[in-house]
This record gives C-alpha cells, structure tokens and sequence, in this order.
C-alpha cells in the first residue's frame, strides 16, 4: 500500500512522539499514566488526520485503551455515555424529528423569505432563519439537511439569476456553521467544551450562560459573514435587481402547507417547542435541567395523543456515531486531566502573567480556526484543542471558560475545502443546481477567516467581559 503525503506526515509524527514518550529519561516529570495518555492521544490524533478509518471507531480504540491500561476506570468510560449532555441532545434530535414532521420549518421560510423585495433584504431574512433553526435542531449537519428544501426553492425561482443562487449556495452552509454557536445543541463540539471545562475546573456551562454568551456573537458573525458572501460572489448589477419570490414557489418543495391556519399538529408542536426553549432559557428561576426538560419535551413530541411523530421514527435521526465519538472523547479529556498529561503539556509555558491575556487567547483563537486543516471533525477538534487551551489558561491565569469558548467558537470556521464540513459538502453538490466550487470557498475563507477571528477575539476581550466572564 502506497502511504500518501499526508498519511506519511503523520505516521512520522505519531511514531517520533510516541519514542520520545516511551524512551526512559526523556520526558522529565511524566507519570506511567500520562505517557499512556499522550501516546494514545498522539496516535488517535494522527489517526484522525491521516486515516480513512471512521472518528467514532478511532475515539473508542482510544478509550478502550485507556481503559485497559487502568488509566482511566471502566465506569469513567461508560459514564460518558450516560452524561446529562449526552442526554440533551438525544431528546433535541426528537424534538427536532417533531418540528421537521410537523411542517413548521417551511412556514417559518414561507414567512421571512417571502417578504424579500431586494436581494440584501433576502440574504439577511435567510440568515435570521437560519440562525433561529440552532434553537430547533442541534447539530449542523441536522440544520443544513433542514434547510435544503428552501435553498432548492430559491434557487428554482431565481434560476435565471445564476449569481444569486451560487451566492445563496455558499450563503447556507456559512451561516450554519457560524451560527451554530448560538446555543448549547448546536455542536456536539460545544458539549465536549462543558465537559472538558467540569472535569478540568469544576465549572460548568449551563444552556442559559451558553445561550447569553453564544447568541450575540452567532448574530454578529452570520450578518458579517452573509454580506460578506454578498459581496465576493455578487456584482453590483446582481445585487441592485428586485426579487420577487412568491409563497407558491416555496410550497413547491414542502408537502406540507406553508400558508393558511396552523393545523392541529403543527400547533402542538409550535407550542412544544417554544416551551422547551423558555425552560431552557429560564433554567436558573425553576432550576429544572435542560437535560430533564428536553426529556420531557421529548415524551412529548413522541406522545401517541399530542406528539407529530413516533418514538422508534424520531430515534432513527439520532446520530448515535456520534454520540459515542462524544463520550470516547470525553473519557480521552478525562484521561487527560486525571493522568496530569494536560498540565506537563503547557508546564513550559510562562506561568501567572508573564504573558498578556490578549497574545493568548489570540494565538488560541487563530489555531482553533485553521486548525480544520487538519481535522476535519469539529468534534475531534475540541477534544484535541480544548483540554489543552483549558490547562494552559489555568498556569497562565487566564480565565479557563473565555478561554475554552473562544477556542470553540472559532472552531466553527471550516469553509476553506468542500471537505472541511458536512453542510459546506451537502451544497456543493446538489444536483441540477449551480453551486460553489473549491476557488470560490478559497476566495470567501481569505476574508472570512481573518474576519471571524477578529470577531471571536472581540467578544473574548470586549463582550464577555460584560456579561461576567472575565478573560
């Protein structure tokens, strides 16, 4: 078999740390535990860059190994599984089985795109749509399939505006992957972020304090992010053009009605679903857990009398890989944290203040954005970067949560190859369509990388810091 460059690369890094680590004398300081842990998560690492082999089956290897090794108990490992996270965004996948049943997603694109008269009026409705969907399907993949149906709509009506609809093409998958960090459900990234962060420090991020922090900066960064894809795709004669997109063109694609009286589900479901995002947002009045409520929630929805879908249907859209990519992560996090591999990772780096708060969490900012370079898994993302951004912010005294959700949040840019995300994948080739192609993402992610890193930074340093978290 003929290793390519990349498989290479990475077979030669895998091999030179693992030699370093298992080599008596070398590596000062390190326990039998932590070189363990670095030695699994160094080959999981390459595996995941330089292999075809799935994420989820890599994750397990690892957290069997670990486990086998006594570095970590069997019931840390399985616990994983069993998080209150983990939870969470089963019972929003049900919901969000629900909601797409129900017919209530093509009203709502009905409602906002409908009312476009320009083109610019037309590309920020859809990304206020768009970013309203984080709160109704978790998961970015779930949102992009969701949202399909209206690209396609939209693109049949202005077929004859071949710059438009390419425009609208990359506009979808941008706005998603942006916006995702609006609420806790949006990644499964996010919820490896809250547990590395309580395992780590004993702090945990609730959906509320997520939802204060994420919104602001997922509405700033998808309107940024949506004139941006205006302007490199568009010229000024596509842009100065009236749009006139009529209800009749949406219904096209939905088989349920998109206007007129809700019916009885869709009213159920509307009701559902607008009482489980105020609980969540009120968390801290009743004290009831977003977890317990979107069980709830999910009984719910799932109910032979009031539900829109049936339980056995609704699990078929759970993404039960994963889910156990997350809980293999989580426990290789915990390994981390227990073992003491995480804090002889940054123990070279200058400790109390040595180096300033800003020169940090920028050099943490810019790793986590170009880091989809090299994984292409925004989850393994998180579980390779996260601990090791929470370990080095606790030596340098650098609040370890601004620290840990600047690194997620910038994590969310993967535009530059069609292959760096499922939904910029999914609108890159949508038969019939014309779409983006690898010259125009490289041409968009020139601008946008620089421009939503300096975003995330912003908010880091500026924002957060007004809604009570100090970098």
């Amino acid at each position: 078999m003929t290793l390519t460059a990349r498989q290479a690369v990475s077979a030669c890094v895998a091999l030179s740390v693992c030699a370093v680590l298992l080599v008596p004398g070398l590596a000062h300081g390190l326990g039998t535990d932590a070189r363990i842990t670095l030695v699994v998560f160094a080959l999981a690492t390459c595996a995941w860059i330089g292999t075809s082999v799935d994420d989820t089956y890599i994750a397990l290897g690892a957290g069997l190994v670990l486990a086998a090794a006594g570095v970590i108990s069997s019931d840390t490992l399985f616990a994983t599984l069993g998080d209150s996270t983990v939870w969470l965004l089963i019972c929003a996948f049900v919901i969000a089985a629900a909601v797409s049943r129900s017919g209530l997603a093509g009203r709502a694109a009905a409602f906002l795109v409908g009312g476009a008269r320009t083109v610019r009026q037309l590309v920020h409705l859809t990304t206020t749509a768009l970013v309203l969907t984080a709160f109704a399907v978790p998961a970015t993949s779930g949102r992009a399939a969701l949202a399909l149906p209206v690209f396609l709509a939209l693109a049949k009506a202005l077929a004859d505006r071949k710059r438009l609809v390419v425009m609208l093409a990359l506009l979808f998958p941008t706005v998603i992957l942006l916006s995702a960090v609006a609420t806790l459900i949006g990644a499964g990234a996010h919820l490896i972020t809250v547990s590395v962060l309580w395992e780590a420090t004993g702090q945990r991020i609730g959906f509320t304090q997520w939802l204060l922090l994420g919104l602001p900066l997922a509405v700033v960064s998808s309107h940024l992010a949506a004139e941006l894809v205006l302007l490199t795709t568009t010229r000024r004669a596509d842009r100065d053009g009236p749009v006139d997109i009529s209800v009749e063109e949406i219904q096209q694609h939905s088989d349920k009605p998109v206007t007129g009286p809700l019916e009885p589900g869709e009213a159920r479901c509307a009701m559902l679903l607008g009482t489980v995002v105020v609980l969540w947002c009120s968390e801290p009045l009743h004290g009831v857990t977003p977890a317990l409520v979107a069980l709830i929630g999910a009984v719910v929805a799932a109910s032979p009398a009031l539900g829109t879908v049936r339980l056995k249907d609704a699990l078929t859209t759970v993404p039960w890989s994963l889910l156990l990519f997350m809980a293999a992560t989580m426990a290789m996090g915990a390994a981390l944290t227990q073992s003491g591999a995480a804090e002889w990772l940054v123990s070279g780096l200058p400790t109390g203040t040595g180096v300033p708060t800003w020169v940090f969490l920028a050099v943490v900012v810019a790793l986590s954005t170009a880091a989809h370079l090299v994984l292409q898994s925004r989850s393994a993302r998180s579980s390779v970067l996260v601990p090791l951004v929470v370990a080095a912010a606790v030596g340098l005294g650098v609040n370890p949560v601004a620290a840990a959700l600047a690194s997620t949040a910038a994590a969310g840019f993967c535009h530059t190859l069609p292959a760096s995300a499922k939904p910029v994948t999914l609108f890159a080739d949508v038969p019939g369509i014309p779409t983006y192609g690898p010259r125009d993402l490289l041409r968009l992610s020139a601008v946008l990388a620089p421009l939503t890193a300096a975003v995330v930074l912003l908010f880091a340093l500026g924002v957060w810091p007004l809604l009570g978290v100090a970098p």
